[in-house]
């Protein structure tokens, strides 16, 4: 049983609350059919929230692609150093499950901008950053939007235009954020958890392109599945943080402006890839 004084000094050694901390109902659940299970070897996951918002065309395609068992016997294939990983077939023969649409439209880019929040500078590649009241990062150049290149990002291989992509193969985003190829390449999602089970894979050499050179040297995946076609005590359960109240917009500001005592003079700014919306498993 405390005593009163040790009660009084744990009191006082209690950070206050800050501006910024989420109020409990600020954590929303992310529904199970948007969340991407990818299974490689060893157990080792890798979880991916899908944008069906954003690519209606190409995500319903991952729902059936997943449906079908189709990255059951994915590989992956490119390990590009400070840019992507990539995985799907290797061999481009496989043949796409029954409803895959082979040709989606280019969903590159949408022309409504739906950002809740709005950062301090604009950088080099939109007029305006901020983010969606359901937790993505989000990109306008005050005509058209799109969900910027960070890291972690999740977006579709294709081939030279018009290919847009299947969404058979896959790629994540491993680097400095490539920004050049927002509004060239459909962004289907993000990896919430196990990045470091992709970004930590040997570096492919071939091409310049980061392709392993043999295919020994590919990468297994045992299985990936929509969380909601797992039984409840495989499905992982994920919660972003809305961005709609001012708690997000203190959050913003304080990601903009770090403070003593590390920081000894603040930025005044952020780029959008380091203002990621928050996500944690749920509890």
């Amino acid at each position: 049983m405390l005593t009163f004084s040790l009660a009084l000094a744990l009191q006082a050694a209690a950070p206050a609350p800050l501006p910024s901390d989420p109020l409990p109902g600020d954590w929303r659940d992310i529904p199970a059919d948007e969340l991407l299970v990818m299974t490689l070897g060893e157990g080792k996951q890798v979880v991916i929230r899908l944008a069906p918002r954003y690519a209606p065309v190409h995500v319903a395609n991952i729902r059936k692609l997943a449906a079908a068992g189709w990255w059951d016997a994915a590989r992956v294939y490119r390990v590009h150093d400070n840019y992507v990983v990539q995985w799907g077939d290797p061999t481009e023969k496989k043949p796409l499950p029954e409803g895959v649409v082979a040709q989606p439209p280019a969903e590159y880019d949408w022309p409504r901008y739906d950002a809740v929040t709005r950062l301090t500078r604009r950088d080099p590649y939109s007029r305006r950053t901020g983010h969606s009241a359901d937790g993505w990062p989000l990109a306008t150049n005050g005509k058209v939007a799109w969900i910027p290149h960070c890291y972690a990002m999740v977006g579709v291989a294709r081939d030279l235009a018009p290919s847009t992509g299947s969404g058979g193969d896959l790629y994540a985003v491993i680097g400095h954020g490539p920004r050049h190829l927002d509004r060239n390449i459909a962004i289907v999602g993000r990896v919430l958890e196990g990045i470091e089970h992709l970004s930590a894979l040997p570096r492919g050499t071939e091409g310049g392109l980061g392709l392993y050179k043999e295919a020994s040297q590919h990468v297994p995946f045992v299985r990936g599945r929509l969380a909601s076609d797992l039984s409840e005590a495989e499905r992982p359960r994920f919660q972003y943080r809305a961005a709609d109240n001012p708690r997000f917009a203190a959050w913003i500001k304080a990601r903009e402006n770090r403070q003593p005592p590390f920081f000894n003079l603040p930025a005044g700014g952020a780029d959008i890839c380091n203002v990621m919306p928050p996500v944690r498993r749920a509890p």
